[in-house]
């Protein structure tokens, strides 16, 4: 028998945090951001949830890009790596994971500023995974979770959760649930109709207050670079 390798974890394009600022993918971002904003007219997103139908879709690529665009604008954002079981926050931020959201979670002494890490971003702090623990779901559901969450969002304007794909675990459904808006991510060329269709599904049978879908990948054809669409 062969045993499957498991895909490593790499660190995910930061666009909207480069030089280049008139990069077409970056204006992407703040465009996704503008329609945030336009979407928060009649209730403030406060809590935000990125996720996907499956894997490899870009849903990390475009929570921590969504992260800097909002700081960047002046916002107090934290960017929270929820994604216990393949986490890609710290790594993308070059930030250590020795503590974070599961060792927040299961500590009742310790505070949010505690476990918050700054960024090369100003106004933009990050709360990576934390150890890995037995039972994601089960701490996201919990009451420690929403006490968490009403202290963040005292704490920062925007608080913007990196959740695991939908299709493979209930993390991201509990989630949405008790946030303020969620965003689906599909990549051209991968995600297919039916699977876009479940995934919402799951999300109307959580109340999730869906914003919107984020189309990535797609190719530009005059010079074969990549952006992404809202």
């Amino acid at each position: 028998m062969v045993k499957k390798k498991r895909r490593k974890t790499t660190p995910v394009a930061l666009v909207a945090a480069t030089s280049e600022d008139f990069s077409i993918a970056a204006e992407q971002y703040r465009s996704i951001r503008s329609n945030i904003n336009f979407a928060s007219v009649d209730k403030d997103i406060r809590t935000l949830v990125i996720t996907s139908s499956g894997p490899a879709e870009g849903k990390s690529t475009t929570a921590a890009n969504l992260a800097i665009v909002f700081a960047n604008a002046g916002s107090r954002v934290l960017l929270v790596d929820a994604d216990m079981r393949k986490p890609s926050v710290a790594l993308s931020f070059k930030l250590k994971n020795n503590r974070g959201l599961s060792d927040l979670l299961t500590s009742r002494e310790a505070s949010v500023d505690d476990y918050c890490q700054k960024t090369m971003i100003q106004n933009l702090f990050v709360l990576t995974s934390g150890s890995k623990p037995p039972n994601p779901s089960e701490l996201l559901g919990s009451k420690r979770m929403a006490e968490l969450m009403k202290t963040m969002q005292k704490k920062f304007d925007l608080v913007v959760f990196d959740m695991p794909p939908l299709a493979a675990v209930t993390d991201a459904q509990i989630m949405a649930a008790r946030t303020d808006g969620t965003i689906l991510v599909v990549r051209e060329g991968k995600t297919r109709k039916q699977e876009v269709l479940q995934t919402k599904e799951m999300l109307v049978h959580a109340r999730a207050n869906i914003l919107g879908v984020v189309y990535n990948g797609k190719k530009k054809r005059e010079s074969g670079s990549y952006y992404y669409y809202n």
